[in-house]
């Protein structure tokens, strides 16, 4: 989709105890708030897990360091077994944790808007006050009161009164940014509350797939060192297949996967964001690109245009001059020809307000203008020089990681990374109330578990 235009501009409803293995292990600490003491014991548990988690993988790391054998498979398979299922009570404890966090931000919050109300009632009995007070000229007061002294007292009275308006006014904005904070903080909680039960889902689907594995490993080698051979030489095919199956690409050729995991890799590295998300939003962005078609520019003037598949002409497909002006510099450099270049079509061929541009280029759909603020970044992940092509897979793929870095996904976890994905087609966060950002941002998801899956086993090889 073309919504990369201004910078900055699966569902996997985790619903544990639902069927899921959390139900097999509920808290009753989590449903209110904790002691000081229980506090100590889960921070204990969480910790002692934690060191047993780096245990299994000390033993993983020794095995693979090994030469290949069925024994070394084995135990590289067990410890990964024991790690996943200590990874998932590590959850647990986190999230039980999380709870007692969240419990007592939410009653602090209740707390702070409770007395939010009682200072807006206070502040605008004291509003009342003062205006009645100032309804009345000194003059009138001077001459209503009996005696100097007592119009003295009326005016040392309506100077307490603004200054007691001044207090209130600095307490509840006190208040109100205590309020906002505490507020943000406890969405942050609850983020990572659900980030830590979707990591555990996905590491009891680690741990059920690993048992499987190593029953299908024992069944085939009979547990007999000499039939394991032909085993890792299946395995090796396989990765072989992995590694050439094509990855498809928007409005460029498709690549073998291998390549593909190449660059997403690198790019990962300059930005932080997982390689497999990277790949799944290009995917993702392939799969939009087959349904909606591409555009060529037919006037650098106007922006119009024509589909490049049934030659239907389009009123300004790019935004003129804002990007044609820069399309046509950044054409001539990278050694294409601008009116033969595939962008995206708008949304109706018919120019309005509410439809908007396409015009967004190559497998990342940049458009031209955000493309060339883009270029020194995009030159520096890669290591290179000159001007990037926004049609070649590497400086795409690049791209793509450094615009979801700007969206947050660097910071892992569901939460952050599903976000990024929404934001990347909509410039939203997701949102249940708008369908096609939330699917949107479901789809990638569904698609990053399934690309992460490829690249442990090649990993794992």
């Amino acid at each position: 989709m073309n919504l990369k235009g201004c910078i900055g501009v699966f569902a996997v409803s985790v619903a544990l105890g639902v069927g899921g293995f959390f139900a097999l292990n509920p808290s009753p600490s989590a449903a209110a708030t904790l002691t000081p003491e229980q506090r100590a014991a889960l921070q204990t548990q969480y910790d002692q897990l934690q060191q047993e988690i780096a245990q299994y993988q000390k033993v993983i790391d020794d095995t693979k360091a090994k030469e290949k054998s069925l024994q070394g498979d084995v135990t590289t398979l067990n410890a990964t077994i024991a790690k996943a299922q200590t990874e998932i009570k590590q959850r647990t404890v986190q999230i039980n944790q999380l709870s007692d966090q969240i419990n007592q931000k939410t009653q602090t919050i209740t707390s702070l808007e409770d007395r939010l109300a009682q200072g807006q009632d206070a502040l605008a009995k004291l509003l009342r006050q003062k205006q009645q007070t100032e309804s009345s000229s000194l003059v009138e007061v001077a001459l209503s009161s009996g005696s100097v002294s007592d119009f003295f007292d009326s005016v040392d009275q309506i100077d307490q009164l603004d200054q007691s308006l001044q207090q209130h006014f600095d307490e509840l904005r006190g208040v109100k940014t205590e309020t906002e904070q505490q507020k943000a903080q406890l969405a942050a909680q609850q983020s990572a509350q659900q980030d830590a039960r979707y990591s555990a889902q996905l590491l009891q689907k680690q741990v059920t797939q690993t048992k499987q594995q190593k029953v299908q490993l024992l069944t085939e080698t009979k547990g007999q060192e000499s039939e394991y051979n032909q085993v890792l030489a299946q395995k090796q095919q396989q990765a072989a297949a992995i590694r050439a199956q094509l990855f498809n690409l928007r409005d460029t050729q498709g690549i073998s996967f291998g390549s593909a995991l190449q660059y997403a890799t690198v790019a990962g590295n300059a930005t932080g964001v997982r390689p497999a998300l990277i790949l799944a939003i290009l995917s993702q962005e392939s799969d939009l690109g087959n349904n909606i078609g591409s555009c060529y520019i037919t006037s650098l003037v106007t922006g119009d245009g024509v589909s490049k598949i049934n030659g239907a002409a389009y009123e300004k497909v790019m935004k003129a001059p804002r990007d044609t002006d820069p399309f046509e510099t950044l054409m001539d450099a990278v050694g294409r020809q601008w009116a033969t270049a595939p962008v995206s079509c708008p949304l109706g061929r018919t120019y309005s307000t509410s439809r908007g541009y396409g015009g967004a280029m190559g497998p990342s759909q940049f458009i031209p203008s955000t493309w060339v603020l883009f270029e020194p970044r995009i030159t520096a992940a890669l290591g290179t020089s000159g001007t990037p092509d926004p049609f070649d897979p590497q400086a795409a793929i690049a791209a793509t990681a450094l615009y979801l870095k700007d969206l947050g996904a660097a910071a892992g976890g569901y939460t952050a990374e599903r976000n990024a994905a929404c934001k990347y087609y909509s410039g939203r966060s997701c949102d249940s109330r708008s369908p096609v950002n939330y699917t949107y941002g479901n789809s990638v998801i569904a698609k990053a578990e399934t690309f992460q899956n490829n690249i442990d086993f090649l990993n794992n090889l």
